[in-house]
């Protein structure tokens, strides 16, 4: 796992593991939509595939960050070589993990949304089920929580 902590591919001073979670969370936003658009093409197996598999994935690379995180010397070893004042960077991190841990609730609840009893892959209208609407409102926290991420991860490696 030596691999993780050498220097990354996007050109800064980031560890690899850094660059690689960055891309993929620049990138959910868009896996989402493509997700959401199987679903308002009709393609409900198709979505709930999807967005389970991205869920997953998802899940993975936070526990592959976790990882490469503690074992690389926590925030306080990243945060020593950024310019930026210590507890601006803390606090942003802060600001970062309650998002970012309020978007977990918000997907596993839309997740409970699509599984209940009441929800059913042969709906009428996409746009009127509670899962649907939840599903609206989660993107908008998912793009918020990748959005905080790529901040924080300039802030450490740019700056």
């Amino acid at each position: 796992m030596d691999y993780m902590f050498k220097i990354g591919f996007l050109g800064t001073n980031a560890p690899f593991f850094m660059d690689v979670v960055t891309i993929i969370v620049a990138l959910l936003p868009l896996l989402l939509l493509i997700g959401i658009s199987l679903a308002k093409n009709g393609k409900y197996k198709s979505h709930k595939v999807a967005q389970i598999f991205i869920f997953i994935v998802s899940a993975i690379v936070i526990g592959y960050f976790e990882y490469g995180v503690r074992i690389g010397g926590g925030f306080e070893k990243f945060a020593k070589n950024s310019s930026l004042p210590y507890d601006f960077l803390f606090y942003f991190l802060i600001f970062h993990v309650f998002i970012a841990i309020t978007t977990l609730f918000l997907w596993i609840r839309a997740i409970r949304f699509a599984f209940d009893s009441n929800y059913h892959f042969r709906v009428s209208s996409f746009y009127d089920t509670r899962h649907a609407k939840m599903g609206k409102y989660l993107l908008k926290w998912i793009i918020l929580t990748g959005v905080t991420g790529i901040m924080v991860y300039v802030f450490l490696f740019m700056f």
